[in-house]
Order: structure tokens, then C-alpha cells, then sequence
């Protein structure tokens, strides 16, 4: 007879930051989300903004109830996980408790990690430093595609066949490449309507 099987229930996570803002990317932008930034990636993208989160090790871990307490406090629905790449971290229990909050759960992943938690809404932003694992494709609300330079384009076409038909499809130039790359992506729009355009206007507004 088998012994039974062990569940790992994780009852703390390495916060970078918690906080309420404007989401300001993808299907979602414009509307006020709680977001929870949790520290550890090895994705390594060099473009990243957030390189402060790539080390768990230097952020402290913080009660699963606390994260969610805190994130209750806030007049919107939404709450944002993202990272770093918080599928480094199974995330059923923290999912669990901003449910029990009456929050709706946004992910933000790369998908480089299988999916942990019960979610309300997946974004997969696949990156090219490490490939997304390919179940997770299906279960993507929103494909978000970084645009750094002309071949993204057809790379971020190979995924647009892996998803779901409800799955909404954004194109969003990497910032430091806005300039050059936003008229190149209006113009792959047009001609190509089944992708959006997704700005990150949190940072055109200059707020977190």
C-alpha cells in the first residue's frame, strides 16, 4: 500500500513590494488593482525593470494571511500577482485567501513554470530567455508579446495558434524601444487585427 501523499501548504512568500495602483498594461489597463510583487526569477530578461526581484533571497518572507489582509484593504476587486515570476512559488494557498476576500486573482507570468492557484485571470507574456511551458498556453486569457525588435513579430506569432480562441492577443513595444518599435507594431496591427495593442501607461502617467 502507498503512504499517502504529502501537500506542501506555503503559509509565507518573498514580498519585493504590495501595493494599489492603476493596472497599466494589457486587457485590464486603466482599471485600480491591488498588486502583490513577489521576489525570485531566473528568466533573466536584460531589459527588465524590476532586477531588484530576481533574488528571493533578499526580501522578506511574508505570511500568505497577511498578503491577502492587506491586499482586502484595497476598494478594488482585482489583485495582480506578479514578479519576478511568481510560478517560481506554488500559489494555491495565497490564491485561497484573496478568494476568501471576494478578489478577483490576476496572474502575470512568462510561464516558464507549470500553474499553481485557483485563477480569474491568466496573462502570459512569453519570453525568449526561457520557453514557456506549453500547457499553460491554453489556459491564457490574455497573450501579452513584448516587441524589442523586428523578429519578435513573427516569433510572437508562434504562439498565437497555441492559445485559445478567448484569448485576447496584445503586442506591447518594450519601453527603452517604444519610439522605434510603436509604429511598427501599429502598422503589423492594422494589417493583422486579430492582435491589440497594449502600452504601459503607468509609465506615461508616472505612477507605480
Amino acid at each position: 500500500m502507498n503512504p499517502p501523499s504529502i501537500v506542501t501548504i506555503i503559509e509565507s512568500l518573498p514580498v519585493m513590494e504590495q501595493f494599489y495602483t492603476i493596472q497599466g498594461e494589457g486587457y485590464h489597463q486603466g482599471k485600480a488593482a491591488g498588486f502583490i510583487r513577489l521576489a525570485g526569477c531566473d528568466v533573466g530578461c536584460f531589459w527588465c525593470d524590476v532586477k531588484e526581484s530576481w533574488d528571493a533571497a533578499n526580501h522578506n518572507l511574508i505570511s500568505v494571511e497577511k498578503i491577502a489582509s492587506d491586499c482586502s484593504q484595497y476598494p478594488s476587486d482585482i489583485c495582480v500577482i506578479t514578479g519576478g515570476e511568481p510560478l517560481m512559488h506554488d500559489l494555491t494557498n495565497l490564491t485561497r485567501s484573496l478568494h476568501s476576500f471576494n478578489k478577483k486573482t490576476h496572474l502575470e507570468t512568462s510561464g516558464a513554470y507549470p500553474v499553481t492557484g485557483s485563477w480569474d485571470w491568466i496573462c502570459v507574456s512569453p519570453k525568449k530567455f526561457k520557453a514557456p511551458v506549453p500547457e499553460i498556453m491554453t489556459l491564457a486569457d490574455e497573450l501579452k508579446v513584448i516587441v524589442y525588435n523586428q523578429s519578435d513579430f513573427k516569433w510572437a506569432e508562434s504562439f498565437s495558434d497555441k492559445v485559445t480562441d478567448k484569448c485576447m492577443l496584445f503586442l506591447q513595444p518594450e519601453w527603452s524601444k517604444e519610439k522605434t518599435m510603436l509604429p511598427l507594431i501599429t502598422e503589423y496591427v492594422k494589417e493583422n487585427p486579430k492582435w491589440n495593442i497594449s502600452l504601459q501607461i503607468h509609465k506615461y502617467l508616472n505612477i507605480p
